[in-house]
């Protein structure tokens, strides 16, 4: 397994050194550069010039390449040209908001999915069945920045923002900083509501579905025959025996969604001014800010590749008829 794992990683340097270089090939074929945010019929373009030159444009793409590459190399990433600080404290500031969002999605996706899965194998082809399949295709149809404004719209109409009080932007309120640890605790969550749902519910729905799937081909074979010959509860034989074989293959989507989650932040936190690597990175395409864009995307490439190989993994751990011997 481990041996598996390093040729995994191994194999995926020269995949992220082509995205990223692919990445830096694109930002500069784009029409403008860093100093276009600062143009002014009033500024000298000498001026504009010796911004280029304090910034590194004016060098030869190549070299411009090979410094990135070095700065990355070394864990640096280089400075960001519209915040003036390090990229690493950038993306520092912005990475936990973005975990915590997606981990909380990831929660509320299988949870939610795998939930509504089993209610529609066990009860096929019922009212509630055909309901939930229904509302599955339709919400997992509908896109992740579209449901999020419906949600904005619908949480401050006046028949429901007198109740709810639900945050529509940002990560905390104004007077977070004066409330006590629960109080605290509990803004954050109460921020969290909205994004998440918006983030994780299009792909909770794809999960139900998988799930539905896979329960009734489990549910269909001799060994659950058996158990229920046997006067096994219901209740056990489809918890107990049917459940725990219907999740090996919704375990291996686990990996697979985690740089999907991270993907869609980049709509859903514009939409609700979350603080996190989304918004982060369309801040910085906008602005030209090539290092962070770079170093953005390179953190998006390497969570593709360990969710990659994490659902290999997963899917070896429940499972003891795969094995990877690393041959």
């Amino acid at each position: 397994m481990l041996r598996y794992s390093g040729r995994r990683l191994l194999g995926a340097i020269p995949l992220l050194l082509g995205i990223v270089t692919l990445t830096f090939i694109l930002l500069h074929l784009a029409p403008g550069d860093p100093t276009t945010a600062y143009f002014n019929p009033n500024i000298p373009p000498d001026v504009i010039e010796q911004m280029r030159r304090n910034l590194g444009l004016d060098r030869p793409l190549p070299v411009q390449y090979l410094d990135w590459l070095r700065s990355f190399f070394t864990g640096h990433f280089g400075y960001s040209f519209s915040q003036h600080r390090p990229v690493a404290a950038v993306i520092g500031d912005a990475l936990p908001n973005t975990l915590l969002l997606s981990g909380i999605s990831l929660v509320l996706i299988f949870v939610l999915g795998c939930a509504a899965g089993v209610v529609q194998a066990v009860r096929q082809y019922s009212a509630a069945d055909q309901v939930l399949t229904l509302l599955a295709l339709a919400i997992y149809s509908v896109p992740g920045f579209w449901l999020g404004l419906m949600l904005i719209l619908l949480v401050s109409s006046p028949v429901l923002s007198g109740w709810l009080h639900l945050p529509i932007s940002g990560m905390v309120s104004i007077d977070h900083e004066y409330l006590g640890w629960w109080g605290r605790v509990a803004d954050r969550a109460r921020h969290l509501v909205l994004p998440v749902i918006a983030l994780g519910l299009a792909s909770a729905a794809g999960v139900a579905r998988y799930m539905r799937g896979s329960m009734l081909e489990v549910v269909g074979q001799d060994y659950i025959r058996t158990a229920r010959a046997k006067g096994l509860p219901e209740r056990r034989v489809i918890l107990g025996h049917a459940l725990r074989n219907a999740l090996l293959p919704i375990v291996s989507l686990l990996g697979l969604y985690l740089p999907l989650l991270f993907g869609g932040t980049v709509v859903i936190e514009y939409v609700f001014s979350w603080p996190g690597m989304g918004r982060l990175l369309y801040n910085a395409i906008l602005a030209r800010d090539y290092p962070v864009v770079m170093a953005a995307t390179f953190l998006f490439g390497a969570l593709v590749v360990l969710g990659n190989l994490l659902a290999d993994l997963l899917y070896a751990a429940v499972d003891p008829r795969v094995r990877y011997d690393g041959r």
